[in-house]
């Protein structure tokens, strides 16, 4: 018998359903310092604000073992985007990431000409 305890994995988050383009990306890569205090209730934190943002479609996350992280945020217009980078406390987090958080990172904004979506029949 194991001393290790058994454990059943999360689900695996769904990927943003594609919407109908054009739409807008902000695609965020960092790599984290060791620093990561205050971190994870900033970001819960950030979530919940940019689900309230007008245009905002949703994000797709992921990190790699290595610790690279890249999030993918949907906005139906720049306007969308606009609103959030003027959000006074994404502005507080985003230099907070600059003083402790990051590494590096980057981003990139980009207009989606076209996108599709598929899911997998569930078996009857």
């Amino acid at each position: 018998m194991s001393d290790h305890p058994i454990t059943t994995p999360a689900p695996a988050p769904s990927p943003t359903p594609a919407p109908e383009p054009p739409y807008y990306v902000a695609v965020f890569t960092s790599l984290p310092t060791p620093h990561q205090s205050g971190y994870a209730e900033t970001a819960e934190r950030l979530g919940a604000l940019v689900r309230d943002i007008p245009g905002y479609i949703g994000e797709d996350s992921a990190r790699t073992p290595g610790g690279l992280a890249i999030s993918v945020a949907y906005f139906r217009d720049l306007e969308g985007i606009e609103r959030w980078r003027r959000d006074a406390e994404h502005r507080v987090a985003k230099e907070r990431g600059r003083q402790q958080w990051y590494e590096r990172y980057s981003l990139h904004i980009a207009r989606v000409e076209h996108s599709h979506s598929f899911r997998r029949p569930t078996p009857a």
